[in-house]
């Protein structure tokens, strides 16, 4: 059953650096319980290559039920100095260029919006200022679709990193006013525990800061709703359980008219390297073998079931099937189809 829960006001944390404007970044060993443990250094990129700020986003269909994949831009990885874990040795170089690419990577920071009985609702809320210039186009590619901010009813968090709950707060001010921000529980017990903050290491000790000025708002004036685990919100929307990443990472399943669509998250990071290995992890993960383990059993299911996933960081849309090929997968984008009709509406000609 979702609640709506409080905690005692708390004073804040100053706000520091965002991801993509360090060079160096120390990352803790993983654990759920993130304390001060030896250190590695990651360094990401300084992507700062926009030219022209633009709106992003694609329509579709699932059953009766309208869905807008929506980018809010990228985010640079540099990903040949420790940021996957499990790798072997020369492969994420070998995928990368087996996938025309090479590091670093401009990864796509996708959110979602589904209109579902009156309601207006969004996967995730994108990351505002944090994560640096490429980023922070969500509120452009809604308005792209003819939605203002303040009309979305529900936000639905897979989880609470800055990527993903950043785009809540604009400075003070709240940029979706009206809604209800929806996560797990164990998501909101660890993101608000000052204990585990005190202790821990950056980037963490960042993100927990960045909880306090993008998160709080929402929790204090009652517009935070907790869950346990598989719930569902709406007929055909319900949360699936995939902690690992985070502690309280979850997955949204839709369903409707024989069709299924889950939102995947942080399940997926780096598309030519995850699919062809689901193995290898980032170390963004607070619990790398468990997101392994969801990674691969979320690929199974969607490959044996033939259903749609739909991630925050492939490649927008970031919205396709998996195919199982040996020992690893193969990512199938979705069809492009202009102004989400659907095949069937097609006539043999190919005319609509």
């Amino acid at each position: 059953m979702a609640k709506i829960i409080s905690f005692p006001r708390r004073s804040t944390f100053v706000l520091s650096v965002g991801l993509v404007f360090s060079n160096s970044l120390i990352f803790p060993k993983a654990s759920f319980a993130q304390t001060a443990t030896p250190k590695s250094t990651v360094t990401l990129s300084k992507n700062s290559k926009l030219v022209q700020s633009q709106g992003g986003f694609y329509r579709m269909t699932m059953g009766d039920i309208n869905v807008t994949a929506l980018s809010d831009g990228t985010v640079g990885l540099q990903i040949l100095d420790g940021l996957l874990l499990n790798a072997k040795s020369g492969e994420v170089e070998k995928l990368l260029a087996d996938d025309y690419q090479k590091s670093p990577i401009d990864a796509s920071i996708n959110a979602f919006l589904v209109r579902l009985n009156g309601k207006l609702i969004l996967i995730d809320a994108g990351s505002a200022e944090l994560v640096g210039p490429t980023a922070n186009k969500l509120p452009n590619s809604l308005r792209s679709v003819g939605v203002q901010p303040e009309q979305i009813t529900d936000i639905f968090l897979t989880h609470i990193h800055p990527d993903h709950s950043g785009g809540l707060m604009e400075g003070n001010k709240k940029v979706f006013p009206n809604a209800i921000v929806h996560v797990d529980k164990r998501e909101v017990e660890y993101w608000f525990d000052k204990s585990i903050a005190e202790k821990a290491a950056e980037p963490l000790k960042t993100f927990f800061s960045q909880v306090d000025t993008k998160v709080k708002p929402y929790l204090d004036s009652g517009q935070l709703k907790t869950f346990d685990g598989a719930t569902e919100f709406f007929p055909g929307l319900r949360s699936q359980p995939s902690y690992g990443h985070t502690p309280g990472h979850s997955l949204y399943v839709l369903e409707n008219g024989g069709e299924k669509l889950a939102f995947c998250g942080d399940l997926v990071h780096v598309d030519a390297v995850q699919f062809s290995d689901p193995s290898v992890c980032i170390k963004f993960d607070s619990d790398p073998a468990k997101a392994a383990e969801q990674r691969k059993k979320t690929f199974a299911d969607a490959a044996k079931h033939r259903y749609l996933l739909a991630f925050d960081h492939v490649s927008f849309p970031g919205v396709g099937h998996v195919r199982e090929e040996g020992d690893h997968y193969q990512w199938i984008p979705v069809e492009y189809v202009n102004d989400a009709l659907k095949q069937e509406e097609r006539d043999g000609n190919g005319k609509f």
